[in-house]
C-alpha cells in the first residue's frame, strides 16, 4: 500500500510519552480550577514545561469556550479570569508559531487569488496515503485506531461554522447558513451529522483516544480551528480553514467508505462517512464560490483566509506524515520515541 503495512499488523494509537507529573502546567491548571481565583493568580506568568504541556493546557482552556457546557459548568466561571486570558494568549501564540514554521514553504501561494490558493492547497494533499491503506487492507482494529485518532470530517464543525458566520452578511452568511442546515440534517434529527457520527461510533465500537495520550501534532491539529474560532481577529483564518476541510473531506471519506464496505460494515457504520463523501464536494465548491470569493475582494479577508487554509494544510500534512511514518515502521510491537509511544490494538470485529 506504499506506507509499509505488513500482513497481520494493525494501525496503532500514537500516544505521548509519560509526563513528569507535578510541575506540568496542565496539572497545575487543573488543580487551580478546583481551588479558585487565588490559585489561578499564581499562574499569571506560568510557562509550560514543553510544547505538549502547553497544548494540553490550551485544550483545557478552550473547553471553557467550545466544550459542552455541562462538562465545564464547575470551571466556566473562570473563563475570563486575567490569568486564564494571559495563558490562553501565550499558548495560542506558541501554537501558531509552530504551525507557521510548518507552513513556511507555502508563502508563494499568496501570489494567487484566495480561491485559487485554497483550491490548490486542497488538491495537493487531497488523499494522504494512509487512506489507501484504510480502503484496501486495514483490519477492524487498525481501522478503529485510525478513525479514533483522525477524528472524522466533523470534529465540532457545526459549532465552528456557527462561530465563523458571526457578523457576516449577504452571500457568505447565506452559504454558511446552508452549510449549517446540512450539518443539522436539514431539519431531521436522525440525519444531524453528530447523530450520524454517534451511531457510526457505536456500530464500529469506536473508542476515543484520551487527549493526554495524543502526540503534539495531533493536539495542534485539533486546537488550530478553536484558536481561530475563539479570537475574533482570526475570523478570516477560520473561514479559510473550514473551506479547506470541506474541499478535502469528500475524497477522504470515500476511502473510508470503501474500507467499511470491504469489512462488511452495516448501514449505521456507513451512513456518516457516506453522507460526507456525497455532500462535501458540493459544500467545498459552494464555500469557494459563495464565501471565499465574495469575501476575498477585501485584501484583509483574502490574506487571512489563505493563511487559515495554509495552516490547516500544514498541520494536516504533519499529522498524516506521523501516521504514515509509524505505518512504515510496521507498528512492530511497542517502541518509545520523543514523539510518543506506539501501542498495537486488538479487539473483536463489530
Amino acid at each position: 500500500m506504499g506506507i509499509g503495512h505488513r500482513e497481520g499488523m494493525t494501525l496503532a494509537v500514537v500516544s505521548a510519552p509519560a509526563p513528569a507529573p507535578t510541575a506540568r502546567l496542565a496539572s497545575r491548571l487543573d488543580r487551580a480550577w478546583a481551588t479558585g481565583s487565588a490559585a489561578l493568580d499564581d499562574l499569571m506568568d506560568a510557562e509550560p514545561v514543553d510544547a505538549r504541556d502547553g497544548a494540553l493546557t490550551l485544550a483545557a482552556i478552550h473547553d471553557l469556550f467550545v466544550a459542552p457546557i455541562d462538562t465545564v459548568r464547575q470551571t466556566v466561571a473562570h473563563q475570563h479570569h486575567p490569568a486564564v486570558a494571559a495563558l490562553k494568549g501565550r499558548l495560542e501564540s506558541a501554537l501558531l508559531d509552530r504551525v507557521a514554521d510548518l507552513a513556511s514553504d507555502d508563502a508563494a501561494l499568496g501570489e494567487a487569488s484566495a480561491v485559487e490558493s485554497i483550491r490548490a492547497l486542497a488538491a495537493r494533499d487531497l488523499v494522504p496515503p494512509v487512506y489507501q491503506w484504510v480502503a484496501a487492507s486495514a483490519g477492524w482494529a487498525g481501522l478503529r485506531a485510525f478513525l479514533a485518532l483522525e477524528g472524522g470530517p466533523d470534529g465540532g464543525f457545526d459549532d465552528l461554522v456557527a462561530l465563523g458566520q458571526i457578523g457576516l452578511g449577504g452571500e457568505p452568511k447565506l452559504e454558511m447558513a446552508r452549510n449549517y442546515w446540512d450539518e443539522m440534517g436539514r431539519g431531521s434529527l436522525p440525519a444531524i451529522h453528530t447523530e450520524l457520527q454517534h451511531r457510526m461510533a457505536v456500530a464500529v465500537r469506536l473508542g476515543s483516544t484520551p487527549r493526554a495520550l495524543l502526540p503534539l501534532v495531533a493536539l495542534d491539529r485539533s486546537l488550530l480551528c478553536t484558536v481561530f474560532a475563539t479570537n475574533r481577529r482570526l475570523q478570516p483564518e477560520l473561514v479559510g480553514a473550514l473551506g479547506l476541510i470541506e474541499l478535502q473531506a469528500g475524497a477522504r471519506c470515500r476511502q473510508v467508505v470503501r474500507g467499511l464496505k470491504r469489512l462488511r460494515a452495516g448501514e449505521d457504520a456507513l451512513a456518516f462517512y457516506q453522507e460526507h463523501a456525497d455532500a462535501d464536494p458540493r459544500h467545498g465548491k459552494a464555500w469557494l464560490d459563495h464565501v471565499v470569493r465574495p469575501l476575498s475582494t477585501d485584501p484583509w479577508w483574502a490574506s487571512g483566509m489563505v493563511r487559515g487554509a495554509m495552516y490547516r494544510s500544514a498541520v494536516n500534512a504533519a499529522f498524516f506524515d506521523l501516521v504514515a511514518d509509524r505505518a512504515d515502521e510496521g507498528f512492530a510491537g511497542r517502541r518509545q520515541s520523543g514523539g510518543g509511544t506506539l501501542h498495537l490494538l486488538s479487539g473483536p470485529n463489530p
